[in-house]
């Protein structure tokens, strides 16, 4: 168990067990990521074995975040003719969006009384991870706890998207794209890539436009 071999495998045997569950049932809410989650944490909890310990395999997994976000430019790629059609309002949302999102950590924080440094590290937490965690740094926050928000971010994004996008009426599949990569960054684009090949593409890009937006803003606003 002191090896990497032992934390990739159970990282991908849960994984699996979640997308033949997602498979079985096929509900937003039976996520393959939130399933692996609870899976691992269960594992972890009662076996005893310490999260340093799987960390040493998991850490392998995670190593890829960064290459996996630059892969999603492809989709992009292949529908580049929508965002040269749209790309006014596309950027638009992009950057109304990241707007938001900042705005409504630094509010929420001060209704509950948080304190300074939590509300910096939750600050950047609808964008990537390796974006993230730097942005938190700079900004004074702590990036593991930023890690957490982005996760649980992305997979609150990943399992409500498509419920969200069929109650309030949101039926373009650019602007699904751009509002779910907006929110919930790579985990959210995961499940935007399952509704439709323009919206998996129109996420990808908003996955970086919303990075680099959070980066220059977010220090100038706090």
């Amino acid at each position: 168990m002191s090896t990497p071999l032992f934390g990739i495998l159970l990282t991908l045997i849960a994984f699996e067990c979640g997308v033949a569950i997602h498979k079985k049932f096929s509900h937003t809410l039976v996520n393959p990521l939130l399933i692996a989650n609870i899976l691992i944490i269960g594992f972890l909890c009662a076996t005893g074995i310490s999260y340093d310990t799987y960390k040493v395999g998991g850490d392998y997994i995670s190593f890829f975040l960064g290459p996996v976000t630059v892969v999603l430019a492809v989709p992009l790629y292949k529908q580049i003719q929508h965002l040269k059609k749209h790309w006014f309002p596309i950027l638009t949302g992009i950057c109304v969006g990241s707007l938001t999102s900042i705005l409504c950590v630094i509010a929420t924080s001060k209704l509950f009384h948080l304190s300074e440094t939590l509300m910096l590290s939750i600050v950047p937490k609808s964008i990537t991870i390796p974006m993230g965690s730097v942005v938190s740094e700079q900004i004074g926050g702590i990036p593991s706890i930023t890690i957490i928000a982005i996760t649980v971010t992305g997979i609150t994004g990943a399992v409500t998207a498509p419920i969200v996008c069929k109650y309030c009426r949101i039926k373009d599949p650019v602007a699904q794209g751009v509002g779910i990569g907006t929110a919930s960054h790579a985990l959210g684009t995961s499940t935007a890539m399952t509704m439709g090949e323009i919206q998996g593409a129109m996420s990808s890009l908003s996955i970086g436009v919303a990075g680099v937006f959070t980066a220059f803003v977010a220090p100038i606003l706090l």
